[in-house]
């Protein structure tokens, strides 16, 4: 069960389709262009290629590095520890990193925190080499439950708890999910109903649909509860606002909570998530998160932003960094089980091949090959997009707050879109790379020791929580569709399929501009109307042309299947329900662009020689194995004749070659410790 989700359901206030990106010119060694005969291999520089995917925080990083050396042991612990012992050690271990500062480093300075955003992400991200249970007791102690005191809160509720519970001296838990409600957290059903006599809340679960479900720590070990429930004042709900709640108390459980485990659970046993139930349990007025609304003593509900949709989605959306983060520690999970898979492929050895008599290594094979190397690609291609998106939380939260002079709605929706689409596409990618990691490694990969029990079952939820990525990437269709219009924040499905209804269909087409692509790649790549026909392969322009034109189109096709629904006169939620599929794929091919693009510019910024060749080399696979991937979406659509789709599935074979032997190093760049990959028989 996850730890809670910090934003299932997120603001409605997503961004429309970007503008067309630059062409790109590769200024490059000819080698990455050159035929099999004529290729120069690249070398890579392990410690540079390092310090390019660690970026602007290598030093925390290494950090956290050498604190996942340190108690490595803990790998060992959750195999051979009961479960509420290895509870215990892991909270142990979480409260012991904390007096290192990697787990603060988002706070302010004055509460014993690093006062910076993205080195908290580098920190977490990193921490997901090792043990899981770890890193999602840190992401729900100072990312959920901290993270909502600090975003949600004001100067007295950092003063009362901040420096606590970034210690691990108060340990926290974030109560917002009711077994009743999944993702629709408007509609929570707790309710916090105040008493002007004695100037309290009173908390309260009304029936079992409203119990706070799969709450991390709230099993054993938290102390306070950031309970988000549905406001009620003089008889007038005001929608879901969270409050301070004390649960235990030295150990125990205060009267009016009620608790209960959740059990055994696939994964991550080393978080104790449980259920809470509030019956009449009061507060005073000052346990109310008041960044964005407060009551006065007297009952009189107040708050700078009038619109109740839009207050609560300003609410909850300055708690996307779990999102990002959750994002991040997916695609740091692939990176221990393409290592893993890696180094044991190039020792593995398999049936004769030659006449040397010698059994071949796994990897010599294509198929081999083609099994790992272009995960390997997508890995790199979505470290750099996490790069962009981790960049954007810091650049967001480092400015003004939502409701202060200078706030920049404008990129705090476009992080929230990209957030939840690089999350979607980042953990999908654990789960499957994990996976095909595991098979790679025969029956060697099924034992404990060597990881892939663990990565499989810990990280399956991350695909689930901090949103579910269907839902998430449906939120970044409704921003697509509808741009930023103005009664946005109102809508719900139904308001969405009804206003794109209301738009001139042309309007939405117009806006992705589709034909307007075409003329700009004639303009940009040979061949005129067969531009796709004749342009390199390898040109990033073609590639990322590609990929537009497939967002493009497909977001014009669902906003005219929107409206020829609507204007039949069919019930709009019943044409959303049938078009659902198209939106998920307009949001999915969205995102992959994005991906793309992060990809390619971070390589045309690094300068001339082989880390650029070699990183270019997997670019080009990431991009092609895209494109293979959905040949019969190119091909239905006129963009790809059957003797192209032939031509980029022998690119990426001849792709796989090349890369061949760079592959240890480009894994080994990725700075998995040795002591957390374990697997001694399979990396000897």
């Amino acid at each position: 069960m996850p730890a809670e989700t910090a934003t299932d359901q997120v603001p409605d206030e997503m961004p429309a389709v970007e503008p067309e990106a630059p062409a790109i010119e590769r200024v490059e060694d000819d080698a990455v262009h050159a035929t099999d005969r004529g290729y120069r291999q690249p070398e890579v520089d392990v410690d540079a290629l390092r310090a390019v995917l660690d970026g602007r925080y290598r030093e925390v990083r290494d950090l956290v590095r050498a604190n996942l050396v340190e108690h490595a042991q803990i790998l060992l612990d959750e195999e051979q520890l009961c479960t509420a012992d290895f509870r215990e050690r892991v909270r142990d271990v979480v409260v012991t990193m904390a007096g290192t500062g990697q787990t603060g480093m988002g706070f302010p300075e004055e509460y014993g925190g690093g006062g910076d955003i993205g080195a908290s992400v580098a920190a977490f991200e990193t921490l997901a080499y090792g043990d899981l249970s770890v890193l999602v007791k840190v992401g729900v102690q100072f990312g959920l439950f901290g993270g909502a005191i600090l975003q949600l809160g004001t100067r007295a509720h950092h003063d009362a708890h901040l420096a606590d519970l970034v210690s691990g001296r108060t340990m926290g838990c974030f109560a917002m999910t009711e077994t009743g409600h999944g993702s629709n957290v408007q509609a929570l059903g707790t309710v916090a109903t105040y008493d002007v006599e004695a100037e309290e809340f009173v908390i309260t679960t009304p029936d079992d649909e409203s119990r706070k479900d799969y709450i991390g720590n709230a099993g054993a070990h938290a102390e306070l509860a950031v309970v988000f429930a549905q406001l009620e004042v003089g008889g007038e709900r005001h929608g879901v606002h969270a409050f301070v709640v004390p649960i235990r108390e030295d150990g125990r459980v205060l009267d009016g909570v009620r608790v209960e485990d959740c059990g055994p659970k696939m994964g991550l046993n080393g978080v104790d998530n449980g259920r809470l139930w509030f019956d009449h349990v009061r507060v005073p007025r000052t346990a109310l998160l008041n960044q964005f609304a407060e009551v006065t003593p007297e009952g009189r509900y107040l708050s700078p932003i009038d619109n109740a949709n839009k207050r609560f989605f300003t609410m909850l959306g300055t708690l996307v960094q779990g999102r990002v983060c959750v994002g991040g520690a997916g695609i740091n999970a692939a990176k221990v089980a393409l290592t893993i898979a890696t180094r044991y492929a190039v020792r593995r050895r398999q049936f004769e091949t030659t006449a040397s008599g010698e059994e071949q290594v796994l990897l010599d094979y294509g198929m081999h090959q083609r099994r790992l190397l272009p995960l390997l690609a997508r890995t790199y291609a979505l470290h750099f997009a996490q790069e962009v998106v981790a960049g954007q939380l810091h650049d967001v939260f480092s400015g003004p707050g939502p409701i202060e002079p200078g706030s920049d709605e404008h990129a705090r929706r476009m992080l929230e879109s990209r957030a939840a689409g690089t999350k979607a596409l980042g953990t999908w990618h654990a789960t499957r790379t994990i996976q095909e990691c595991r098979e790679a490694c025969g029956g060697a990969g099924y034992i404990s020791k060597n990881r892939f029990a663990a990565l499989k079952a810990d990280t399956d939820v991350f695909t689930t929580f901090e949103g579910d990525n269907h839902v998430l990437l449906q939120l970044v269709a409704k921003g697509l569709l509808t741009d930023y219009a103005g009664e946005f924040e109102d809508m719900d499905q139904l308001g969405m399929a009804r206003f794109v209804a209301g738009l001139a269909v042309d309007t939405v087409v117009e806006r992705t501009a589709v034909h307007k692509l075409v003329q700009s790649v004639r303009d940009l790549l040979p061949g005129g109307d067969t531009w796709d026909q004749e342009a390199g392969l390898l040109d990033p322009n073609y590639q990322l042309a590609m990929l537009r034109f497939r967002e493009e189109h497909m977001i014009g096709g669902v906003a005219r299947r929107l409206k020829r629904g609507v204007d039949q006169g069919a019930d709009p939620g019943a044409v959303f329900s049938r078009v659902q599929d198209h939106v998920i794929a307009a949001a999915r091919a969205h995102t992959e662009r994005l991906v793309l693009e992060a990809f390619v510019a971070r390589t045309a910024a690094l300068p001339d020689g082989d880390l650029k060749v070699a990183l270019n080399l997997l670019c080009d696979l990431h991009a092609l194995s895209t494109i293979e991937a959905d040949r019969a979406w190119f091909m239905e659509h006129g963009r790809l004749s059957s003797t192209r789709s032939k031509a980029i599935s022998r690119e990426v074979n001849a792709l796989c070659r090349k890369l061949r032997p760079l592959a240890v190093d480009l894994v080994d760049a990725f700075g998995v410790p040795e002591q957390v990959l374990r697997s001694e028989e399979l990396l000897a």
